[in-house]
């Protein structure tokens, strides 16, 4: 396993080792002794989330106050480009964001520390989105910053389209005006 730091303190990027062969490939997607070495952490993954979106559907930008959600997170299928966002109230890096794609081909995974904004944007037909999070879902505690936010200026790769959003995602909240209480 390779682990390469973002722009982003804590946010890196996993590769797994993969081996192949003329009939495919195999791949360790998780070890938590490997992944804890690797990063230097000792989280604990308590939940696995699927998620299924087609061409231009943006969810995000999403966080839990209070109770914090690390994610690592990987496409399976298809291609998004995955934002964060550094909502660290004590953080030098508060407020600046990072982009990148995953996809299908490359089977890299982003860790995302807990207190942190995600999203991300379907660039392909459609993509499966694998997450596990180190504490549980709690939609009482479930904030979003607008994607659009122009404080954050997130150069969405949109081509001149609107995204797909939920009720939820064009509800988000302006940046300076978020509850980042945690």
């Amino acid at each position: 396993m390779k682990v390469a730091p973002t722009g982003i303190a804590g946010v890196l990027l996993v590769e797994p080792q993969v081996f192949t062969d003329p009939r495919g490939f195999f791949l360790e997607s998780f070890n938590q002794r490997e992944f804890n070495a690797a990063t230097g952490t000792s989280f604990t993954f308590v939940q696995d989330n699927h998620s299924r979106s087609g061409r231009g559907v943006l969810r995000g930008l999403h966080f839990q106050s209070v109770q914090p959600q690390g994610k690592l997170v990987r496409v399976v299928r298809g291609a998004v480009f995955d934002v964060v966002v550094d909502i660290r109230l004590d953080s030098p890096g508060f407020g600046k964001w990072i982009g990148l794609e995953l996809d299908e081909h490359d089977n890299s995974q982003l860790w995302v520390p807990p207190g942190l904004a995600h999203g991300f944007l379907v660039l392909s037909d459609s993509a499966d989105i694998l997450y596990k999070t180190t504490d549980y879902y709690a939609p009482e505690l479930e904030r979003c910053v607008a994607w659009d936010d122009p404080d954050l200026a997130i150069d969405w790769p949109l081509a001149g389209s609107s995204p797909l959003l939920s009720a939820k995602d064009k509800a988000g909240r302006a940046f300076r005006a978020a509850d980042f209480q945690t």
